[in-house]
C-alpha cells in the first residue's frame, strides 16, 4: 500500500472521499448481514468515517483499520472520545502497530493504525461483520487480489456490506478506482455468494461529467466454516 500517496491526501486535507453524513445505504441494507447485538464489524481502510458512529450507536463493537495515524486520532478528537493507545509490534512484517481503543456510545471502538495487511485474525480478534465502503475500490488491481484474501482471513469469511463504482476507468485514473462485477467475481467468487443489492447512477467529484454506477454488494459466505 503507497503509503506517502495516502500520507500526503490527509496532511493536505484532499479527502474529498470522507463524508460528513452517515452513508444511508449502510442504514438500509446492514441488518441483511444479520449481525448479532455486540457482534464486531470491521471496517478496513476506515479514515474517520462516521458510519462507524452509527455502528456503534446501532449496538456493534467496531475494529477498523487505517494506515493514515492523523485520521485515527481526528476520529477520536472528534468524537470527543480519549482513547487508551497500545503499541505492538507485528508478528507478519517489520512494524510497529498501534492500537487505539475507546468507547462510544457503550460499545468499543478499535482503530488500528497501521498497514491492514500487517496484522492478523489474533489481533484483532473474532469479526461478525464487514463493512467496504471505500476500501477495494481505494486499490488498485495489482493489491485487489490480496486485499481480499487478507479481509478473508481476518474475517474468517464474515458476511460483507460492499459498495463499488464502475466507469470507464480509460477517462480517468483511480483512486476510487472501477470495479466491474466480473472483477468482483474474481477476488471474491471463491468464498463468497455476491448478491446486487442496489445499482444507481452516481458520480466522482472530480469528474463530474464521467457516468458512474455505484453498486451495493452482499457477500455471504458460500460454505460453513
Amino acid at each position: 500500500m503507497d503509503s506517502k500517496f495516502w500520507q500526503q491526501r490527509w496532511q493536505d486535507g484532499r479527502i474529498g472521499f470522507h463524508k460528513s453524513d452517515v452513508n444511508p445505504q449502510l442504514i438500509e441494507y446492514f441488518s441483511e448481514l444479520a449481525v448479532p447485538i455486540s457482534g464486531q464489524v470491521l471496517v478496513p481502510l476506515c479514515g474517520k468515517s462516521v458510519d462507524m458512529v452509527w455502528l456503534a450507536h446501532a449496538g456493534y463493537d467496531v475494529v477498523g483499520v487505517e494506515l493514515v495515524e492523523t485520521a485515527v486520532q481526528a476520529f477520536f478528537a472528534e468524537q470527543k472520545v480519549i482513547p487508551t493507545i497500545t503499541e505492538f509490534t507485528s508478528a507478519t512484517v517489520n512494524a510497529i502497530l498501534k492500537r487505539y481503543q475507546g468507547q462510544l456510545a457503550g460499545q468499543t471502538i478499535t482503530l488500528w493504525a497501521a498497514d491492514i495487511f500487517a496484522l492478523s485474525a489474533t489481533d484483532i480478534g473474532e469479526i461478525n461483520a464487514v463493512y467496504d465502503r471505500a476500501a477495494l475500490i481505494a486499490l488498485p488491481a495489482t493489491m485487489r487480489a490480496d486485499y481480499s484474501a487478507q479481509i478473508v482471513k481476518l474475517s474468517n469469511h464474515a458476511p460483507q456490506l460492499l459498495i463499488t463504482l464502475n466507469y470507464d476507468q480509460s477517462k480517468k485514473d483511480g483512486p476510487p478506482f472501477s470495479i466491474s462485477q466480473q472483477q468482483l467475481q474474481q477476488y471474491y467468487d471463491t468464498d463468497y455468494k455476491i448478491i446486487e443489492f442496489e445499482n444507481q447512477s452516481s458520480t466522482l467529484n472530480a469528474a463530474s461529467e464521467l457516468a458512474v454506477t455505484e453498486q451495493v454488494w452482499l457477500l455471504s459466505p458460500s460454505f460453513t466454516h
